[in-house]
């Protein structure tokens, strides 16, 4: 109740307050990849130079759509 006074809040707004931002930080741990800048590179050089399909990824395709 003392940080609530502090605050000059009641005591739902201090808990929402905290449990919103605390929400915030593992949704962004959960969504967010970091990368070391030899990995951020390496992720760039692929989408701009992507492999060609192998046999499996290309058997993927086909059972998935059935003409690939």
């Amino acid at each position: 109740m003392r940080a609530c006074a502090l605050t000059h809040t009641d005591l739902t707004d201090f808990i929402l307050r905290h449990v919103l931002s605390a929400a915030d930080v593992v949704i962004d741990r959960a969504e967010r990849v970091v990368l070391s800048e030899r990995d951020s590179l390496r992720v760039l050089d692929l989408l701009e130079q992507p492999p060609a399909p192998n046999a499996r990824l290309l058997g993927a395709a086909r059972a998935l759509s059935g003409s690939v």
